[in-house]
């Protein structure tokens, strides 16, 4: 049965590889202050031959939307709903096609955005004003928008690029361990050491434990903690994350305003938000020595919230129609008569 529309309470959903959290707004106050609640749940949605698989979605999100609503005492309809979802982009079709008509007939909803993480990430931190945010975890996107499209950098995955992500870091970690294995040029024995600790045993096997994985981004990632340890006493770890950053520079200035470039305008901003940055001081020094070099008069400026505080932040402005950043069929999706 099909709840009445609410337009005093919004949602907001991040979607990623570690799972699915889900937040309950009101509509005039998005982000943290204003949330009513929050679920998570660990498992990740599915991905499938059509891509993100939208029954799946439906099936965990349908749980924890009723018990925010029953706690909120908000009835059972919902203003407007904003999921992001990490690969929304290249995998988002099936999404696209079967969540809307879900969210219909079972909350009462006429206004749905589907967005990419990295611009749910981007509302999160800066909200609706012009300018650029990376976005570093295992994987590492950039995004820039002067409100009348977006620019895109990155985000092609651990195969393609992801260039100075968790992944891209664990794996030139490990790569600089088999070579200390194989006793090549370039390799490090620290590093070695930490891989056969984290690995289990000689590097040999290495192959047979990560080829076979389908969680093989995570699992490269996993080491890059170990590369970011061992920076203050090997320059081979230290030199892998400064080439992280100056790649993470480069994202950033892909997206940035330039003369020339597809950006027009000024950048009041750059943030740098994810779970990459974490790894404190051996990465975050060389990222700012590299944007001070690439980008000098572009300002970093701290994140003031996540990719869920950005789900929330577009669900509310769509609610109050005064949305004002751009939407793009791939990137931000809207559906106002679901």
């Amino acid at each position: 049965m099909s709840a009445g529309r609410d337009a005093r309470w919004v949602l907001g959903v991040d979607s990623g590889g570690s799972g699915l959290r889900v937040a309950l707004a009101r509509a005039g106050g998005p982000g943290p202050a204003g949330r009513a609640g929050v679920v998570t749940s660990a498992e990740p949605v599915r991905t499938g031959p059509s891509g993100i698989d939208a029954a799946h979605m439906a099936e965990l999100l349908e749980p924890a939307v009723r018990e925010l609503l029953d706690r909120a005492g908000a009835g059972g309809g919902l203003g407007a709903v904003c999921v992001g979802a990490t690969g929304m982009a290249s995998l988002g079709d099936d999404l696209r096609a079967g969540l809307p008509s879900f969210l219909r007939g079972t909350f009462g909803v006429r206004r749905l955005a589907l967005a990419a993480d990295g611009v749910t990430a981007y509302a999160g931190a800066l909200g609706e004003r012009p300018g650029a945010v990376v976005v570093a975890g295992t994987g590492l996107i950039a995004m820039g928008t002067d409100l009348r499209s977006w620019d895109r950098a990155d985000g092609w995955g651990h195969l393609l690029g992801d260039c100075g992500g968790g992944a891209w870091i664990g794996r030139a970690g490990l790569e600089a361990a088999m070579r200390a294995f194989d006793g090549r040029e370039g390799g490090s024995e620290v590093l070695r050491k930490c891989a056969e600790e984290a690995f289990g045993g000689a590097l040999g096997g290495l192959p047979g434990q990560l080829y076979p994985r389908t969680d093989r981004p995570a699992v490269l990632a996993s080491f890059a903690p170990e590369v970011a340890l061992s920076a203050a006493e090997d320059p081979v770890a230290e030199g892998i994350l400064r080439e992280a950053a100056r790649e993470i520079a480069r994202s950033a200035a892909a997206v940035c305003p330039a003369p020339g470039g597809r950006l027009e305008g000024t950048v009041p901003g750059l943030a740098l938000t994810g779970g990459l940055f974490r790894l404190g001081e051996p990465l975050t020094g060389p990222v700012r020595e590299a944007l001070a070099a690439r980008l000098p008069d572009v300002p970093v400026v701290e994140p003031a919230g996540d990719p869920l505080d950005g789900a929330v932040v577009i669900a509310a402005r769509l609610a109050s129609d005064d949305l004002v950043l751009p939407s793009e069929p791939r990137l931000l999706h809207l559906v106002n008569a679901v």
